[in-house]
């Protein structure tokens, strides 16, 4: 059985819903990723933020970069167990149309699963099925 440990990136960051979305993109940079989790002073995630979101959220709007990051989160986070399924991963990724997902174990934040990860992981069917459901008309 596939799980989500075996095919996320190990070591997934966060920041407090109280940073700015410049010390977000700074991180981001540093870190070589397109997202991070967001997360209260308990390290309990409430959400996530993207490069895109950055973007569109705030700099397009003309918000300044001193908006903390938890104005642009949107849904109520979604995340997968560290020993879950391989199909609960997708059925999770697919069902709610998000492309990155966060691995936890314990209540820690310890991975994140994102396209790239599935692309390695995936057969051409369930890569095929993935991108239909995340990508395609509702």
């Amino acid at each position: 059985m596939t799980t989500a440990r075996d095919i996320m990136k190990p070591g997934a960051q966060w920041i407090s819903k109280n940073e700015t979305v410049d010390r977000a993109a700074t991180l981001m940079a540093e870190l070589g990723v397109g997202s991070l989790v967001i997360a209260d002073k308990n390290e309990r995630m409430c959400g996530i933020v993207t490069d895109r979101d950055i973007v569109v959220k705030c700099i397009a709007q003309g918000k300044p970069l001193s908006t903390q990051v938890a104005e642009l989160c949107e849904a109520t986070p979604r995340w997968v167990d560290a020993n879950a399924d391989i199909e609960i991963v997708l059925d999770e990724m697919e069902s709610n149309r998000v492309k990155r997902m966060p691995v936890i174990e314990d209540k820690r934040l310890i991975g994140m699963i994102s396209e790239a990860d599935l692309a390695r992981h995936l057969d051409d069917n369930q890569l095929g099925e993935f991108v239909t459901a995340v990508y395609g008309r509702p």
